[in-house]
């Protein structure tokens, strides 16, 4: 009897080793690159649900597609296959922390995002505390950088995106009276009403401003606030769900101003809520679509991915934080080579030297660790052929 159990002992042994090797098997039995390749890993910290979902996955879009043109890097003499690692922060900076936490647990060299500023905030303090450095794409909060030594970003910040957003209201579209509408708690949101406000009264201009809770989905009280005041334009630098929902109200409304956008409005679901309706709708942006290779490219990569499609809103439309997260992949990419290993204080200290030229132009960081931007691109929504329509260059003078 002792002998017949130890032989099925040693058969039930035999099957549970066969069955743990077939499932360690198959990961393998889908990855499709060398298995003795080295590999070096980028933190991909971006929304992919909540408010900032849609905007979150645009972004990603453009690492994904970079990814896709240089998928290898040289460091320290040697090639690295870049392996991106994505989690969802959840667009809240409470969730930031545990999101953040989650890519040091994955041992990565540097980190991307993410799109918006509270959330970033949040992952910043533990990516500090752990030494990684992350690069902002646009998150444009000024405290993303000025409070934390490990993060730098590649985008423009909000104290110029506010005033040029109203030098172009004040002194391109003749406005005096502008009306501000913020979501209550937005780092982002309440920042850029901040900077917009405090350049258009030094103009000469009014404002007027209110804020709306999370969650609200009626916003004609706010629309008919704005033309009650005689406001020339409505300045809400919200979400893009938020966004689609303040140009139905103000379409039906006949809200006969402009509506100014920040960046987060630079997006094709915005561009479909405008399309057929009686609204202005002017953005400030980071980019613009030029027929360039890189349109070219992105649009074929995105027509060819089903996912890819359905993450960029159903078309092949390239939106500027597309484009943006595009160039904080080859930043990254540059900063690794300059630091010659995928340590992240190496690569920490490699950051503030280094430079490269993307689609959105040159990259460069200042002390701080702010790109140094001087223009943005305007754009308006051409409501009958469905697309951005430029507009033009503006800076700040």
């Amino acid at each position: 009897m002792k002998k017949f159990l130890a032989i099925v002992l040693t058969l039930a042994m035999a099957m549970s080793l066969a069955a743990c090797g077939a499932k360690s098997d198959a990961p393998a039995a889908d990855n499709s690159s060398d298995s003795s390749a080295k590999v070096v890993k980028i933190g991909v910290f971006e929304p992919q649900t909540g408010d900032n979902g849609a905007g979150g996955k645009q972004e990603i879009l453009g690492m994904q597609y970079a990814n896709t043109v240089q998928p290898t890097v040289e460091i320290g003499g040697e090639t690295y296959e870049v392996q991106l690692e994505i989690v969802d922060n959840r667009t809240t900076a409470e969730n930031g922390p545990s999101a953040a936490s989650e890519l040091v647990n994955r041992n990565v060299s540097v980190v991307l995002g993410s799109y918006g500023s509270g959330v970033s905030m949040a992952g910043g303090e533990v990516f500090s505390k752990a030494g990684i450095p992350a690069i902002g794409v646009t998150c444009t909060n000024p405290q993303v950088t000025a409070d934390c030594d490990v993060y730098f970003r590649v985008c423009f910040l909000d104290p110029f995106q506010g005033t040029v957003l109203a030098n172009y209201a004040y002194n391109e579209l003749g406005v005096t009276t502008a009306y501000t509408l913020a979501m209550l708690g937005s780092d982002y949101d309440q920042g850029l009403v901040h900077y917009f406000s405090e350049a258009f009264k030094a103009l000469g201009g009014t404002v007027i401003s209110e804020d709306f809770p999370e969650g609200s989905a009626n916003f004609v009280s706010y629309i008919n606030n704005a033309a009650s005041a005689g406001a020339g334009v409505i300045m809400a630098p919200v979400s893009t769900n938020y966004a689609q929902l303040i140009i139905e109200a103000a379409a039906a409304q006949g809200f006969s101003g402009s509506l100014l956008g920040s960046d987060t409005w630079d997006n094709n679901m915005v561009l479909e809520s405008a399309q057929g309706k009686d609204v202005n709708v002017e953005i400030t942006t980071f980019y613009q679509e030029s027929g360039s290779e890189f349109d070219k490219g992105i649009k074929e990569w995105i027509n060819a991915n089903a996912d890819a499609k359905t993450n960029n809103g159903g078309n092949d439309m390239v939106s500027a934080v597309t484009a943006m997260g595009y160039d904080a992949y080859f930043t990254a990419l540059e900063a690794l080579k300059a630091a010659g290993s995928t340590d992240p204080k190496a690569v920490l200290e490699a950051l503030p030297s280094v430079e490269y030229t993307g689609v959105s132009g040159l990259i460069k960081f200042d002390s701080i660790g702010d790109a140094e931007r001087d223009s943005a691109f305007i754009k308006a929504a051409n409501t009958a052929t469905n697309n951005w329509d430029f507009v033009k260059v503006q800076g700040v003078n």
